[in-house]
């Protein structure tokens, strides 16, 4: 198939178009940066005008949009760029998938749970219950599916969405925006100080469990479906820190221990049964094992 990913160049999307070259596709990205690459077009997602470059080089059968602004923090210090990007950017596609006809997977995010406080999180819950999300970043990924379940009913479009929690692993480089795991190593190895939320849990799914499954979604297409796509173990942020102190010999006085994160929620466990059936994911990878791979990665792209 002649699939297009946009965000290419980011730590999730290098990764996909790796896989799915791999299996035989004829793979297309495009992105933010300038890139001598065959199957590369530089295009920003929020410009329709260099959008439409990327859909008159090829009619695509599928697209993966993997392309945005990624991370609370990222999304109140950014708020203005995070919402063209996001919002008008995926509004772009969404026109552009009227024009040409294409599939289209959507990355979307833990994030749109919001304020729900469940022990598991399920792919209906949003459309069942009162939800606020805490941040922009979340808004506008919420924001993002509305969108598009608008255009399934106004103009039958087909969309599966998938919402990604806590995806982390080499190849994910640092910045202050970055992922929780990503953060944690990066400043455990260069004596950065850290905070540490007590009480939080999250699931933790490493990047070689999560892109085969994200690739298997084109060879297993329902339209109008959405899945949780995330880890089986459900760990504490404490118990991440601790072992990543562990692991680097840092000094534990770099961590400091907060009660409250009012940007975000307490525990965030998601119900991954529909994926596990549709994609066949089994994520297998621990924290024991997938932070000490990220740490050696780091080591070497840092020259720790």
């Amino acid at each position: 198939m002649k699939i297009l990913v946009t965000g290419s160049k980011g730590t999730l999307g290098t990764s996909l178009v790796k896989e799915l070259s791999k299996r035989g596709h004829d793979v297309w990205g495009c992105d933010l940066q300038h890139q001598r690459d065959e199957n590369y077009i530089r295009s920003d997602v929020s410009n329709y005008r260099q959008l439409e470059r990327v859909f008159k080089a090829n009619q695509y059968d599928y697209v993966y949009h993997l392309a945005a602004e990624f991370g609370r923090i990222n999304g109140e210090e950014y708020y203005d760029t995070l919402w063209q990007t996001n919002v008008i950017g995926t509004r772009n596609i969404l026109e552009w998938q009227k024009k040409k006809g294409f599939k289209l997977i959507f990355a979307s995010s833990s994030e749109i749970y919001g304020d729900k406080h469940a022990d598991v999180l399920k792919e209906d819950m949003p459309l069942n219950y009162s939800i606020i999300q805490p941040n922009d970043y979340a808004v506008t990924k919420w924001v993002n599916e509305i969108q598009i379940m608008n255009f399934e009913k106004r103009f039958n479009i087909e969309v599966v969405r998938c919402r990604f929690f806590n995806a982390y692993g080499p190849g994910e480089y640092y910045h202050h925006y970055r992922s929780v795991v990503c953060l944690f190593c990066y400043r455990a190895l260069f004596g950065i100080p850290w905070q540490v939320y007590e009480g939080y849990h999250r699931v933790f799914m490493y990047i070689d469990d999560f892109t085969p499954t994200l690739a298997n979604v084109c060879e297993n297409f329902i339209p109008g479906e959405v899945y949780n796509i995330g880890g089986q173990e459900f760990r504490s942020v404490k118990e991440l820190s601790d072992l990543i102190l562990d692991y680097t010999g840092a000094d534990p006085s770099l961590v400091s221990y907060l009660p409250e994160d009012k940007h975000n929620v307490l525990n965030k466990r998601p119900d991954i049964s529909k994926a596990k059936q549709q994609f066949g994911h089994d994520p297998k990878v621990i924290l024991e094992e997938g932070v000490p791979n990220t740490i050696e990665w780091m080591k070497d792209v840092y020259r720790k």
